[in-house]
């Protein structure tokens, strides 16, 4: 299926990603059906793309009278049934296999044999999602960066299996959201966690060894490296679990002992120290 001939999709998870990526679909005029397992988690991510335009609208960025529109071509649904009517389906649930095996298998039974499935995963092999469905050519990696609605990168990570006819498709659909898509190839981490988690673990290390406290590694990054986040800040911001999970990742899918997490990262995890979703990670929120 080409990208022009796309125009329901369908996302799996409402969370944090999920609802980013039904915002700029919708804001790009798809339908979008928003899909998650329980209405309170699909009310939750309504509700936050709801205040993600209305600061669209304070920057200046969407009209106001807009709003509604954008709102209305999102259709919530617990039931994947749900999901059976779309022409390209993101799968972006939580980072276990297990949960992506049962979500991608459930929505590979029900599309029609054309539809492209792609994940937003940001660390499992695409090559190894490719495989759990029946349609692996027309699987394909689509990592959208966080917060969506303002990041413009989109890694376009292709499978073994996947078929030029999938990738050119996904790449011109990303382009048709305003975003920069970038080819990647299939490996641990891809490009953005496979440079950044180092970075982020090697400042975790910095810190605990007493090198300088998290507001001086911070500060040199942003003043001397022009970065808009110190990479502790950054750490708080993705999550020390999801930080601590694709180290693992990496260790695991490079075998080289310099991608183990740090200890640090790993004990503020097992305080339960996640950073802003707990109020409290290497900063107090």
């Amino acid at each position: 299926m080409s990208a022009d001939q796309i125009m329901t999709v369908a996302v799996l998870g409402a969370g944090t990603m999920g609802n980013g990526i039904a915002h700029v679909f919708a804001r790009a005029g798809y339908k979008v059906i928003l899909r998650d397992v329980e209405q309170r988690f699909l009310d939750r991510g309504l509700d936050t793309i709801s205040k993600n335009l209305d600061r669209e609208i304070k920057k200046g960025k969407l009209a106001e009278s807009e709003k509604g529109a954008v709102l209305a071509r999102l259709e919530p649904a617990t039931d994947m049934a749900a999901v059976a009517q779309a022409d390209f389906v993101v799968e972006a649930v939580p980072e276990k296999i297990e949960i992506k095996r049962a979500v991608l298998g459930e929505a590979d039974a029900i599309l029609r044999p054309e539809v492209i499935l792609a994940s937003n995963t940001s660390s499992i092999a695409m090559t190894t999602l490719a495989a759990l469905t029946k349609r692996p050519d027309r699987f394909v990696g689509m990592h959208f960066m966080n917060p969506v609605p303002m990041m413009v990168l989109v890694e376009v990570i292709r499978a073994l299996q996947t078929s030029d006819a999938t990738f050119s498709a996904t790449m011109e659909l990303a382009k048709k959201l305003g975003k920069t898509p970038v080819a990647v190839n299939d490996a641990p981490g891809f490009v953005s966690n496979r440079v950044l988690m180092p970075l982020i673990n090697e400042a975790a290390y910095c810190v605990m060894e007493g090198v300088a406290t998290p507001e001086s590694v911070d500060a040199v990054m942003k003043l001397g490296m022009n970065h808009p986040m110190g990479p502790l800040e950054l750490a708080d911001f993705i999550g020390l679990d999801v930080c601590v999970d694709i180290m693992h990742v990496l260790h695991e899918g490079l075998g080289d002992p310099k991608y183990r997490a740090c200890p640090l990262l790993k004990k503020y995890v097992a305080a339960g120290w996640l950073g802003r979703k707990s109020a409290r990670g290497f900063y107090s929120y």
